[in-house]
Formats: C-alpha cells, sequence, structure tokens
C-alpha cells in the first residue's frame, strides 16, 4: 500500500520516535510517541490525523526542534534535528495553532520584524513584507494592527510569517480550525499553491477530514504514538470497497470515505465533522 521512499527523496525523515512525559505525582510516565515513523516526500502536502493525545503535537515538535525524543531519529531538509536544531529552524517554517503575531503591530510590522529575525536585510524584509501582504490579501489592512483583524485575517498572517524566508518545510498545525467557509476556502487555495507552484512540503495537522481529503498528497493516521495506517486517500478509500454495505441513502457521497478509513483504523466515529 505505502510507497517506499529512500532517505534522499523525504524531506523529512523521521525514525522509531518515542517520547514520554511525566506522569505526575504517583503516576507511570505518559507515552506520547511510542516509535513513530514517518517519511514525507519533498513537495507534497501531508495530512497528520488521529485524535487528541495521539501524538500529532509531540511529533511537529520534535520535528521542529521544540522537544528533543527519547530515542529515534529524525531529518528535516537533510539535517538532522538533534545534533543541528539551528540549522534546522532555517530552512523550516510553523504556524502553531496559537497566534504568531504580535496583536498590537500592524501587519506591515509582524512581517518585516519576522524577516530581520531570518536574517534578511531591511530592505529585502520591506519588498518581502510588501509582496507576502499582497498575495495574501491584506495590502489594505497592512498598516492596520493586527487586533483589529478578523480571524481569517490574522491566521493568514500567521502563514505569511511562516512563509517570509521561504522555508523548504512548512508545518501547519490546524490551519483553518475556527476559519468561516470563505477564510478556510482561500487558505486551502493558498496550501495548495504551495505544493503545486513552489514545491514546498506541507506537513498539515488538522482534524478536518475533508480538509485532508482535498489537499493532502498522503495522509498518515496517527493512534497511541504510532502510524497505524498511511497512503494516498483514495487507496485508503478503496480498501474498504469490500467491508462496507449499503443499507440507506444517508449522505450525497458514494462509497468509502476517510471518515470510514479513520473509523477503522481508529476505532471512533466523528461528531460534527472533527476526529
Amino acid at each position: 500500500m505505502s510507497t517506499v521512499l529512500s532517505s534522499t527523496d523525504l524531506a523529512i525523515d523521521a525514525v522509531d520516535l518515542v517520547k514520554s512525559y511525566p506522569g505526575g505525582r504517583g503516576h507511570e510516565p505518559v507515552r506520547a510517541l511510542a516509535g513513530l515513523s514517518l517519511g514525507v516526500a519533498a513537495g507534497t502536502v501531508v495530512g497528520l490525523l488521529g485524535p487528541n493525545g495521539a501524538g500529532k503535537s509531540t511529533a511537529v515538535k520534535i520535528l521542529t526542534t521544540l522537544a528533543r525524543p527519547d530515542s529515534g531519529r529524525a531529518n528535516v531538509a537533510g539535517v538532522d534535528v538533534g545534533t543541528d536544531p539551528q540549522a534546522v529552524r532555517r530552512v523550516i517554517g510553523l504556524v502553531a495553532q496559537k497566534a504568531s503575531s504580535d496583536p498590537v503591530a500592524t501587519g506591515r510590522e509582524n512581517l518585516v520584524m519576522a524577516a530581520r529575525i531570518q536574517g534578511l536585510s531591511r530592505q529585502d524584509a520591506g519588498r518581502r513584507a510588501e509582496e507576502l501582504l499582497e498575495r495574501f490579501g491584506l495590502g489594505d489592512a497592512a498598516d492596520r494592527l493586527v487586533r483589529t483583524y478578523s480571524g481569517g485575517m490574522a491566521r493568514k498572517l500567521d502563514v505569511a510569517i511562516g512563509l517570509v524566508h521561504r522555508p523548504a518545510v512548512l508545518f501547519l498545525d490546524e490551519p483553518t480550525t475556527g476559519l468561516d467557509p470563505e477564510a478556510r476556502a482561500d487558505m486551502w487555495a493558498e496550501i495548495s499553491t504551495l505544493s503545486t507552484d513552489e514545491r514546498t512540503t506541507v506537513l498539515l495537522t488538522t482534524h478536518y477530514l475533508d480538509e485532508a481529503d482535498r489537499l493532502a498528497d498522503r495522509v498518515v493516521i496517527v493512534d497511541h504514538g504510532r502510524v497505524v495506517v498511511e497512503g494516498v486517500p483514495d487507496e485508503l478509500k478503496r480498501e474498504l470497497d469490500d467491508d462496507l454495505v449499503a443499507v440507506a441513502a444517508a449522505r450525497a457521497s458514494v462509497g468509502p470515505t476517510l471518515d470510514d478509513v479513520y473509523l477503522r483504523h481508529v476505532g471512533r466515529t466523528l461528531e460534527g465533522g472533527r476526529l
């Protein structure tokens, strides 16, 4: 089912990652990752799915040098995250769930500051900020304080900040949570452009299965700190063809969906379209 890739093909190459956290007084340690292995081909979008506590956030923290594994290894853009974290930070972008922008600065000021932190000259930082403001439709709001932005505008700015230094690998942690349908569609279009036009590798964590189905070249489902299934979305859905019995027309779609794939491998259903 899964395509075997050599390490030279991979923008993200993680092998047997193990990570535990203290369980508190009188409690056993909590194992967040239990030998997770993950390979992401350069220039692709991979959707990382799983229930809360499955290990998604811990995996992202390790791959972005915000945490160290107890054992295992990981390379991002060909750089070992354990031995050279500074080099990793120069080639990645991270858009976390929480806003990264300064609410009492303008959109332009946030982008220029982020570019300067990444080592761009003042002139280059200004040019890059202007380019990203126009690209994300924030030009008219460039000189407004971020605290006056709508949720969709603020999220676009977060992604722009993550892209300011043209990273080879971009980590997006639930980038569309809380967005209205129009803002969500805009974000989907931008993520697609990153992969198809700019060949940026994207690791996307999401609780929306339709989002993963729409955007991801490959889907990886994680549970209890391990990968339980991975593959191309259409391939994963086709594997369930023989396992489904149609009783009534409950929904417009015909055949298996990622919801069915998720339920089979994780053993939980969805509520309100979210994991």
